[in-house]
């Protein structure tokens, strides 16, 4: 019986913990092939190719003028919306086929995505669960090595000058960061283009 009382509390607990989480963020298809980044725009979710195995194109795209846009970046999960606790539903772009599909998602745990696209107004669907992709930190800066000794008699090293008094010593500019592609930058307008800096 006690048991039976804990697979029952363990049970909803990872149910709860599922509604409670949102489906944004990072996600690993289920072949890992790529990863999905999923924002929230406006109050729908849009979903892009934000990491690819190996670099494609929509070669399969419907429309002949896309069909050579890369499929990094591009828009996989559009104008999902919640129609209730835990689910969103709206449409799902297949570059293997250049096929959307409607299409519904759901949290199965809270680092499990099912997505499910359908056709025959939902007549027959198929899936599959992809995987939260944790955030990993950054490996720390090889150190630069320090110049060998000269070699061969009578050989000294030039010593770089030093700074004048008071004067402070001066390190290189870092570079910027890479902005990180969002799913919301993607979305396009009325006219077809991608808004340059997502809904606002």
């Amino acid at each position: 019986m006690r048991s039976l009382l804990s697979i029952c509390a363990t049970t909803f607990l990872l149910s709860a913990l599922a509604l409670a989480a949102e489906p944004t963020g990072e996600w690993r298809v289920a072949n890992g092939a790529a990863n999905i980044r999923i924002d929230d725009c406006g109050g729908t979710l849009w979903g892009i190719i934000s990491w690819e195995k190996q670099p494609g194109v929509d070669s399969q795209n419907p429309n002949p003028g896309e069909r050579s846009r890369p499929t990094l970046g591009l828009p996989i999960l559009k104008t999902m919306r919640p129609t209730k606790p835990g689910l969103w539903e709206g449409e799902v772009y297949n570059a293997e086929n250049g096929k959307t599909y409607s299409s519904r998602i759901s949290l199965t745990a809270p680092d499990v995505l099912r997505i499910e696209g359908c056709v025959f107004g939902g007549l027959i669907c198929g899936g599959e669960n992809w995987t939260r992709v944790k955030a990993e930190t950054a490996p720390a800066a090889p150190a630069v090595p320090a110049a060998p000794p000269p070699t061969g008699a009578g050989t000294t090293a030039p010593r770089p000058p030093a700074p004048a008094a008071g004067a402070r010593a001066t390190r290189p500019a870092a570079p910027a960061p890479a902005q990180a592609l969002t799913a919301c930058s993607s979305i396009p307008d009325g006219a077809g283009a991608a808004h340059k800096g997502g809904l606002k």
